[in-house]
């Protein structure tokens, strides 16, 4: 009995590109099953909120240049989505404020709405303006996501398997990052142990402190936005528990002003919490 390839795509079929290099490597897979081409059944969505790194973008856009691959660029819009590109892309944490406003408080470890609202609704949506999904909930649950074989806890809340290939295939970071080293391109930003430190929202709430304070420490300017966000929030939440992205750790006001003091009150071994933005 031949084995069964879980990269191939049969039916409608949403890959769920973060713009990290584990997601980038799922959809390369896939294309390689499809003999170097994107089945007609799926389609590629990278969800943009606005705080992402400079090269990630720049990353998302060279895997559609170099593999011909169609990759969506949507972000979060109150009442639906946007579809945007390389060029008009937000790059100034836009979609995120206006989801905040909307909120009036902050996303934090317990409810953690950012990933929901600024990336799975929206695709979602696409997915049911394109009518291969007959309703919401199918369409938030169609996508394949980048998750790897050497991240079980994470793939232990993936019911449907076939969501998530690269555990099935048994591929782990070390996979991604050989694949990777002998590429004619790749994400212009630091490979840690597999860990891609500036990855995703840049100075995500669910990184670790000591992480987040290297972060702001080697590029000040990161922390203003988040500041900012946590100033907003104070005078729109109903209680002060609204105002902040983490009640455990200092305010990103306080992490920047610390970091120019060189200061450093967090565990190196701090361990970042899993999140479903992807690699």
């Amino acid at each position: 009995m031949s084995e069964i390839d879980p990269f191939k795509i049969d039916s409608p079929t949403c890959i769920s590109f973060s713009g990290g290099r584990t997601s980038a490597y799922m959809l390369w897979r896939v294309l390689q099953s499809g003999g170097g081409q994107l089945p007609c059944q799926a389609v590629v969505c990278f969800a943009n909120t606005g705080k992402e790194d400079e090269k990630t973008l720049e990353f998302v856009r060279d895997c559609s240049v170099n593999w011909n691959v169609p990759i969506t660029w949507l972000e979060y819009a109150e009442v639906d989505y946007t579809i945007v590109n390389f060029a008009t892309a937000s790059r100034n944490g836009e979609p995120f404020e206006a989801l905040i406003r909307k909120r009036n408080y902050l996303p934090n470890p317990v409810t953690r709405f950012c990933t929901s609202e600024l990336k799975i609704r929206p695709i979602g949506r696409y997915l049911l303006s394109l009518g291969i999904a007959n309703s919401k909930t199918e369409a938030e649950n169609m996508s394949m996501i980048g998750m790897r074989a050497d991240e079980q806890r994470r793939a232990a809340k993936i019911a449907d398997k076939s969501r998530i290939p690269l555990v099935t295939a048994g591929i782990t970071k070390k996979d991604v990052g050989d694949f990777w080293r002998n590429q004619s391109f790749d994400l212009q930003l630091p490979n840690n142990n597999g860990v891609t430190m500036h990855g995703n929202c840049d100075l995500c709430f669910l990184k670790g402190g000591h992480q987040i304070l290297s972060l702001i420490t080697e590029k000040p300017e990161r922390a203003v936005w988040w500041a900012k966000m946590e100033a907003l929030a104070l005078a729109l939440a109903s209680k002060p528990s609204g105002a902040v992205f983490r009640s455990d750790r200092p305010s990103y006001a306080s992490m920047l002003k610390f970091s120019q003091q060189q200061q450093n009150m967090f565990d190196p071994d701090e361990e970042a919490i899993a999140c479903f933005c992807g690699d």
